[in-house]
This record gives structure tokens, sequence and C-alpha cells, in this order.
């Protein structure tokens, strides 16, 4: 083989540590698919004395020093969108080394820039592992599905908030039981606020719509809502429907215009999303003429997301540099966000209210006049002087009107809780 493709690494976590098993157990296959030999040369992380169970080859304390040696790739597994990480990926392509990168938030707050510099120097940027996993879905809307275009991506993207929707279906437990479970097997942080606040779906969407467009990506145009304010009767009430809860990254055109969204919907029993359980990942493409496309698996962990990482090192190693939205970053479009309350599809709406003659009359009538019909109910009766769930499944309607409606019905004194809304994805 030709000189050695030499690999320096900052972060040896899950992801980092499953890189370096990795090119350490089929080190010699993974060379013969890149047709250069793959040496791992540096590495740099915060604690070199942590117990690991690998060898730290060119251990270094300082991540920069990897971007200005003689590395031809740079792993960044720091993460953050600031800080460290952000000025090893950027003065590593500066420098002229390749860069692969798992960093979802550093490339949907900077991606366009770190694009251009990447193509300047004629070095690839690549980040499979940033979106959803060990799923190839990069690839597949970078190169696969390019034909006729896409019109939809819609994808669950977070394994935490899909594994705590699943166990509070299966169990009837409160979104707080679920969540202290999720935390104690180390499927959430300390402080999830990023995962069930739906910002860590957010920064991948916002890649993942990038591709799919060919548009600049825009983080802040993002709508974003997560799961803390689901309730374990919200998904008994939709599993009675024939629907399940998910946290949905939805990213659509509308016209000349992108909608990007992230928010818990209701998609229909026995549809692939809807059959995406525990803390895997699943991503719906509508790929226009070509038809619809569906991908799901293992979203995060030690071998899928260190698989993700190993591709993109094997593609930078054989020589394949290719934009990294998949268009030259001279001509991604800016984004033009779409009217998101526009939007139309049937709602699913819980109010908690007092069981006193009328009420049901009022709320028909606040949604009657804004023009929101009802096509099914379901009323239950709890315990006396306790307050009455009234759940409704309207015809479709825009966001607009039912916030319009809601607006009205939630001050009045017989409302005990603010109202539940929740869009029905057509999967």
């Amino acid at each position: 083989m030709s000189n050695p493709f030499r690999i320096a690494i900052a972060g040896l976590g899950t992801v980092g540590g499953g890189v370096v098993k990795a090119l350490a157990a089929r080190g010699d296959e993974l060379s013969r698919r890149a047709g250069r030999t793959l040496a791992l040369t540096a590495v740099s992380a915060r604690d070199k004395n942590k117990a690991r169970g690998f060898d730290l080859p060119g251990w270094t304390d300082d991540p920069l020093s990897l971007a200005r040696g003689d590395a031809d790739l740079v792993v960044e597994l720091i993460g953050g969108d600031e800080g460290i990480a952000r000025a090893l990926v950027e003065t590593a392509l500066a420098n002229g080394k390749h860069v692969v990168t798992a960093n979802k938030a550093l490339l949907a707050r900077h991606g366009r820039a770190l694009a251009d510099l990447a193509e300047s120097k004629g070095v690839t940027l690549k980040f499979e592992a940033a979106a959803a996993g060990g799923i190839p879905i990069v690839k597949a809307l970078r190169e696969g599905l390019i034909a006729h275009g896409v019109d939809a991506v819609k994808g669950i993207l977070n394994g935490t908030c899909n594994y705590i929707l699943t166990e509070m279906e299966s169990s009837g437990r409160s979104f707080a039981e679920v969540l202290k479970e999720a935390q104690a097997k180390g499927y959430a942080e300390a402080d999830p606020t990023l995962d069930v606040g739906g910002g860590d779906t957010a920064h991948k969407l916002a890649l993942l719509a990038s591709v799919a467009f060919g548009t600049a990506p825009n983080f802040d145009a993002i709508s974003v809502e997560g799961i803390e304010h689901i309730t374990a009767d919200d998904i008994a009430f939709a599993s009675e429907f024939g629907f399940r809860i998910k946290l949905l990254g939805v990213a659509r055109r509308v016209g000349d215009a992108i909608d990007q969204k992230v928010h818990p919907a209701m998609v229909k029993v026995r549809t692939p999303l809807a059959n995406v359980s525990g803390a895997a990942n699943g991503v719906m493409v509508d790929a226009g003429e070509a038809g619809s496309f569906f991908f799901s698996g293992r979203g995060a962990g030690e071998a899928p997301t260190a698989s993700a990482v190993i591709a993109d090192i094997v593609e930078a190693a054989s020589g394949a540099v290719s934009p990294v939205f998949g268009r030259p970053a001279a001509s991604l479009l800016p984004l033009k966000p779409a009217d998101g309350k526009a939007a139309i599809s049937p709602w699913y709406l819980r109010f908690e209210v007092l069981d006193v003659p009328g009420v049901l009359a009022a709320i028909a009538g606040n949604l009657a006049d804004a023009g929101v019909s009802i096509e099914s109910m379901i009323q239950r009766v709890r315990a006396p002087g306790a307050p009455v769930a009234i759940v409704m499944i309207t015809h479709e309607t825009s966001q607009a009107c039912v916030e319009r409606a809601l607006k009205a019905i939630g001050p009045s004194d017989k409302v005990r809780a603010r109202p539940c809304m929740i869009p029905m994805e057509a999967a």
C-alpha cells in the first residue's frame, strides 16, 4: 500500500474509544478498503490516566496540536458548538487536514462557514455520525436519493426521547418516573434538557435538511418543542385512537420555502416510525417520484456511532473529496423558512376541565369560532370533584387556527390545566 494515512483523534469517550477499538480490531481490512494503511498516530482527551483498555499512541494534552501536527485527518469527538471543538476543526481545515466529526451542534451553527473553509483547502469534512448514529442517512441523502429531489424528511432522531416515550406507553408511568429510570440506566444525561427539550433533535434536523434541500444549515429557523409536557394519559388516549406519540424532527418543502420543526407528533400504529421503539432512531424520506424510503437503526452508543465515524475515515482515506452538504458551499441556498403555523393536519387536543354543565359546549364553541371542527371525542369521568379529561381529534386544520381556539379556551376558570395540542403526522 502507499504511504500510511495518519489519523488523530480528539475525544476518547464512548465514541472515540469505539473508533480506537475498531481500528485496532479491523485495521487490516479497513486499510484494504481504503487502499492505504490506516495509522492512528495521535490522540488527546481530558484525562490521560483514565482506564480505557487500549493504548494511547502519540498522546498530547493539547487537542489543537493535533491540527498542527502531521496527521492527514483529525477526528473531532469533543462536542459543543464553540470553544476547543470549533477551534480544532477550523485549525485542522485551515492546515489542509481532512476532518471527521460527530458534532451536530457545531455544524448546525457553523456548517456553512466550515464547508467554505474545507472546500477552499481541497479537503473533506464528513459528519455521518452527527445525524442519526449508525444510520447512513447523510450518505443516502447526499448521494443516493438525488435523482428526483427530496420533498420531506421526518425522523425519530433522539434515542433518549424515544426510550422515554416507549417506556411510558408500555408501563403507564409518568414522564418524570421514566426519565429518572433513563438517567439511572445511562440513557439520559444528568441534565436532560438538550434531549427532552428537543434541542438535540433540532441540531440533527438542521443537517439533514441542508443535505436534503441544498440549503445552508439554519438552526435558528427550526421551531422546537420537547416532550416534557406529554403525560401518561396522552399516550393512553393516543393508543385508543390507534396512534403513538413520537418526538419527530420534520423538514418539508412548502412551495419555495422549507418548514422545519421538532415536536411531539401522533403517528399511526403499524407504520414504520410508530414501530421504532426503545433508544432506536428512524428516518423517513419522501424522495419525490422515487417514492418513500425508511431507514432505522441504533442512533447512539459506542458501536453504531463509531461505525459511522470509521466509514467516513475510510472514505476520506480513499481520496473521495465531496462537497460537505452535497453541493458546493458557494451554491448552497439560504434557507427560506415557511410559515409553520400554516401547516394543515388533524390535531389531538386534551382539556382538563371541571365537570360542570356548559363546559363542553363552551370549548366546542371556541373551536368553531376559530374554524376548527371535531372529528371524534373521548370524555373520561374521574373521581367526584376531580377534573374531567376531554380529548378530541380534529379534522384537518392549521396550527394557527388551533392556537387561536386554545388562546380563547385557556383562560376559563373551568379549565384546570394548560390544554395539550399534538399534530397528527402522516407516516
